[in-house]
Parts: structure tokens; sequence; C-alpha cells
């Protein structure tokens, strides 16, 4: 954790205190090792970070003095939309994009994905907001991205994808295209299949899109890898 991230529930009313427990509070107390005196990086959700002065750190309750001066790194102009993986997979995606500075995860259906994963509690609205989390504070970040599902292909293909591509480059991974140079496309819209890749009917549906299929060479990455590595890139 190189920030602790607040909520507007932690701060004590009219103060510029923050009152905090369980997981973060756990997190200063053993890994941080802070004492009163101490200073910690903090943000607050989609607002400014800056510093929190240790007041107050017992074996239940971190109390801080907050001041807010800063903005929070700029997003990447990339747009991120991945076919649903397994769940421990899908956990660190969202950690990774969040980390990055992706704006925007699409999570959508594809023939090679296991329609069971679509029940996963890794999708409930909490568990994604915890991973969303983890990232933004490995990244001394504080704005969340917004998630979407589309659990049909053919719509997130023909209806949704476009408002997308207006101004951006659909960029499909995918081994037999292109290489990909640094930073070549800029803003953009990255695509990434499932673990077990598209099908050649998906293919060209993002390609009569207007996408390109770009990879980074013969080798086959993990998803994550993947997303990592082509994030990376177009940056």
């Amino acid at each position: 954790m190189n920030l602790v991230l607040l909520a507007a529930p932690d701060i004590i009313p009219h103060t510029s205190r923050a009152l905090l427990r369980g997981r973060r509070h756990a997190h200063v107390l053993s890994v941080h090792r802070a004492s009163p005196g101490d200073v910690l990086n903090v943000g607050m959700e989609d607002g400014q970070i800056g510093q929190g002065k240790v007041l107050r750190l017992t074996d239940t309750e971190l109390e801080m003095e907050v001041a807010l001066n800063a903005d929070p790194p700029p997003k990447v102009p990339v747009i991120l939309a991945v076919a649903l993986m397994r769940p421990p997979v899908l956990k660190r995606v969202l950690q990774t994009a969040a980390a990055m500075g992706v704006p925007q995860i699409h999570i959508f259906h594809a023939r090679r994905v296991e329609k069971s994963f679509w029940n996963s509690s890794a999708l409930v609205p909490g568990e994604i907001r915890e991973q969303l989390i983890l990232g933004l504070e490995q990244a001394r970040d504080t704005v969340l991205p917004s998630v979407t599902y589309h659990k049909r292909f053919k719509p997130f293909v023909e209806d949704v994808l476009p408002h997308f591509l207006q101004g951006r480059q659909g960029i499909v991974a995918d081994p037999s295209g292109r290489p990909l140079s640094k930073g070549a496309e800029g803003r953009a819209v990255l695509i990434i299949g499932p673990e077990g890749g598209f099908i050649p009917y998906e293919l060209e549906r993002f390609q009569a899109a207007g996408c390109i299929l770009a990879g980074l060479g013969p080798r086959i990455l993990r998803v994550e890898t993947a997303v990592t590595a082509f994030l990376a890139m177009l940056s």
C-alpha cells in the first residue's frame, strides 16, 4: 500500500481528521509499522492526494490529520475491453488496470468464455471495488475506473464498441497481428481475448468494426501479462 485511500465516511465530521479500522489500519500497523507523528501518503477517493499525520494508533484504530493538496496522476488514454476470465485472473487484471491508470474497463462475453464465470462472486460490485482499490493504492491514485459488463458478444461489437472507437483506434491483441510499437496508437481501445483466444468469427467482427490486430511477437502470453504489456506500450 503506497497510499492510504480514504472515503467520505472515514472523515470525522467537521474536522480534517480521518479514523480508520479494518484492513487499512492493520496494514499501517503491521507493514508500515507507523507510530504517532509519522506521515503517510493519503488520498480521497475520486479526489486529491496529500499526507496524513498519525495522531493515534491503537490495536483497533488509526486516527490521522489529513491535508490534501495535489491532483492524482492522469489517466492513460486507453479504454480496456477484456473477455471475462477465471476469477483469480480477473482480480489480477482489475488491479493492474487500476494501477496503470485505465479510466474504463469493459468485460464482455466471447465464445471461449465459460458461461459459469458470469455467476462468479468475483463480479459482485463489492469484490470488483476491492480489487480496483488495491490497484489505486499501489499506484498512488484515487480515481476508480468504471467497470461495465456485456454478456452478449454481438451487441457489444455492433452496438457498443463503435461508440468507443470514435476518435480512438481499436487494437485487438492477437499473435497474428502486426507488431505494436511503443506509444504508436495514442488514444486507443485495447481488446484482450479469453484465455483460449478469440475464434476467427470474433476477429472478423472486430476488424469489420474498424479494429486492427496487433501482437507482441509469436509467444502466447497469459491474459494478465498481455494486459500489462499492451498497456505499457500504449502508455
